[in-house]
């Protein structure tokens, strides 16, 4: 299927690995120019380089920084002649009991994964508008739909954003701009292999095999890649998909085993 955006202008944010990266790599294919960000600019460089060699025939541009910062996504923005496709991500909150977070913590957290996104949406939002076209997708988390104990931090600041586009998706679609959601569950990622390495510890196993045996207890056997969630993620920034706006799309393999 062609998805109707080759030649569109995309921001991918968080996209030097994992899930970001998997959802730069779909669009570059599907000949999107794409801007990326992340902070490290090492590793930044070596994915625009991946992204520049997978389609020699679109502009990839970098932007070394911290999004979560007003400098941050000024250069961002600075760097893409227009965003026809925003996608929001930012590295989740660290895990632990929330007796244990100061005010500080919690802050810190909105900043990255609610009010950073935010800023973004309202920074693009309208020009999208009077274009008659955009496509805007938060890499959120399945935690907002099942609720993980230990990711307190992610599950309050990922629902605070999950409401605020619920209401702002029903204002913008009339005129071809949607906004929805992603949801990963468990995908092989770095992050996965931060989160379970308490549990490691705690068994004395290594990561890589309690990462296995957890993969195993998926309804699916295994976890996610960055490039099936990429390609979602294509998919829902397509011509195709202008119809689609407001929505909480779960990809876990099943590990959610509710009806809604």
């Amino acid at each position: 299927m062609d998805l109707g955006i080759a030649g569109k202008w995309a921001l991918v944010c968080g996209a030097s690995k994992g899930l970001g990266h998997g959802c730069a790599q779909a669009l570059v294919a599907e000949g999107v120019n794409v801007v990326v960000t992340a902070r490290r600019a090492e590793t930044l460089a070596a994915a625009v380089a991946a992204l520049r060699a997978l389609n020699p025939a679109v502009e990839v541009r970098a932007v070394a920084g911290d999004i979560t910062t007003p400098d941050g996504r000024a250069q961002a923005l600075a760097a893409c002649p227009q965003v026809d496709i925003l996608v929001n991500n930012a590295g989740g909150p660290p895990t632990g009991d929330f007796r244990d977070w100061d005010r500080a913590t919690w802050i810190a957290a909105l900043d990255a994964n609610m009010l950073t996104p935010i800023e973004l949406m309202k920074a693009v939002v309208d020009p999208m508008m009077a274009r008659g076209f955009g496509r805007i997708v938060n890499i959120t988390s399945a935690a907002v739909k099942a609720p993980i104990d230990i990711l307190g931090l992610s599950n309050g600041a990922r629902s605070g954003l999950t409401g605020f586009v619920a209401g702002l998706a029903r204002k913008t679609v009339a005129c071809n701009v949607t906004i929805n959601n992603l949801l990963p569950g468990p995908f092989d990622t770095d992050r996965l292999a931060a989160t379970l390495e308490g549990a490691a510890q705690a068994s004395g196993q290594t990561v890589a095999a309690v990462m296995a045996q957890r993969a195993l207890k998926n309804p699916a056997g295994r976890f996610g890649t960055a490039a099936e969630f990429g390609a979602a993620c294509a998919f829902l920034c397509s011509a195709q998909a202008g119809y689609i706006t407001g929505q909480n799309l779960l990809m876990d393999g099943g590990a959610y085993p509710g009806t809604f």
